[in-house]
C-alpha cells in the first residue's frame, strides 16, 4: 500500500486537529484493525469447516461405494459356489464312468493275455505232437484205425452212460487226480456238450487246474463256463475262483473288480461273502501305517 497520502493526511489533521483528537483517530484505527483481524480469523474458520463437510461427503461417497462392491462380491461368490457345486458333480460322473470302463478294459486285456499265454502253451504242444506224429509214420496211423474200430465195435454197457462217465470223473477229482479228472470231463463235454451236467463238468475241469495252481489256465476255464453256461448254478463259484485266480497271479485290480461283480450279481449268495471278506482283506491297509 502506498503509505504517503496517509502520512500527508496525518500531517494535515495533526496541523488542523489537537492532540485529544488525535487519540481517537489512532483509536479507531486500531480498531479496524482488530475488526479485520477477526474477520481473517473467521473466513479461515469457515473454510476449514467448508473442507471438513467436504470430506465427509467424499467419505460418505466412498462407504457407499463399497457397500455396493461387496454386495456384488456377495453375488458373484454365491453364483461361484453352485458353479463349482455342479462342477464337482460332473466331476464325480465323468470318473466314474472312466473308472467303470477302465475295469472293464483291464478285464478283457487280462483275458487276452490268459488267452495267448494259453494258445502259445497250445501251439507248442501241437507241434511236439505233429514232429512225433512224423517219425513213427505210417504205423501210427494204422494203430489210431485200429483203436477207433475197436472203440465203435466196443459193446455198450446198460444203465446210463453218461453218468458214469461224469461219476468216474467227478471220483477222480476227489481222489486228487486232477489231471485224470480233467481229462474225463473233457471227454464228457466232447461226447454230450448240451447235457445238463455239461456246465458243471466245465466248472470242475477248471477246478483241477485251479487245485494244480495252474491259474491262467483257470481262468480261461472258468470263461468258457461263463460264456458257454451263463445260467448254471456254478456260476457264482466259478466268478469268486476267477477273481481269486487274477488274484494268485499278482492282478489285484482285475481280480478285484470281478469280485466286486460277484457281489453286485448275486449278493446273497456265500461266494459273495467270501468276495466280500476277500475284498475287504485287499483295501486293509498293512499295519504300522497310519493316516
Amino acid at each position: 500500500m502506498n503509505r504517503l497520502p496517509l502520512i500527508l493526511l496525518l500531517l494535515f489533521v495533526s496541523s488542523c486537529a489537537s492532540s485529544g483528537d488525535f487519540d481517537v483517530l489512532r483509536r479507531d484505527i486500531n480498531d479496524l484493525r482488530r475488526e479485520s483481524t477477526e474477520t481473517k480469523k473467521e473466513v479461515n474458520s469457515l473454510k476449514e469447516k467448508t473442507t471438513g463437510v467436504v470430506k465427509e461427503d467424499s467419505f460418505a461417497a466412498v462407504r457407499e461405494n463399497q457397500a455396493e462392491i461387496n454386495s456384488r462380491l456377495a453375488e458373484i461368490s454365491s453364483n461361484l459356489q453352485q458353479l463349482r457345486g455342479r462342477f464337482e458333480e460332473y466331476k464325480y460322473s465323468a470318473e466314474k464312468t472312466l473308472k467303470d470302463t477302465a475295469t472293464e478294459r483291464d478285464i478283457v486285456r487280462a483275458q487276452i493275455a490268459a488267452v495267448e499265454a494259453q494258445t502259445k502253451a497250445l501251439k507248442d504242444k501241437l507241434a511236439a505232437i505233429e514232429g512225433a506224429g512224423n517219425k513213427s509214420g505210417d504205423n501210427t496211423e494204422s494203430g489210431q484205425e485200429k483203436t477207433e474200430a475197436a472203440s465203435e465195435e466196443r459193446p455198450k454197457e446198460p444203465g446210463d452212460e453218461k453218468a458214469k462217465v461224469y461219476d468216474a470223473a467227478y471220483q477222480a477229482f476227489k481222489e486228487k487226480k486232477y489231471k485224470e479228472a480233467r481229462e474225463k470231463f473233457e471227454a464228457f463235454l466232447k461226447e454230450f456238450p448240451k447235457d445238463k451236467l455239461a456246465g458243471n463238468a466245465q466248472f470242475w475241469t477248471a477246478e483241477t487246474y485251479y487245485a494244480e495252481k495252474d491259474y491262467e489256465s483257470a481262468i480261461l476255464a472258468y470263461e468258457t463256463l461263463l460264456k458257454k453256461y451263463p445260467e448254471n448254478d456254478k456260476t457264482s463259484g466259478a466268478l469268486l475262483k476267477q477273481g481269486l485266480s487274477f488274484i494268485e497271479i499278482g492282478d489285484k485290480k482285475t481280480g478285484r473288480a470281478i469280485l466286486g461283480k460277484l457281489v453286485e450279481k448275486y449278493p446273497n449268495s456265500k461266494d459273495a461273502g467270501v468276495a466280500k471278506k476277500k475284498i475287504a482283506e485287499l483295501e486293509k491297509k498293512p499295519a504300522g501305517k497310519k493316516r
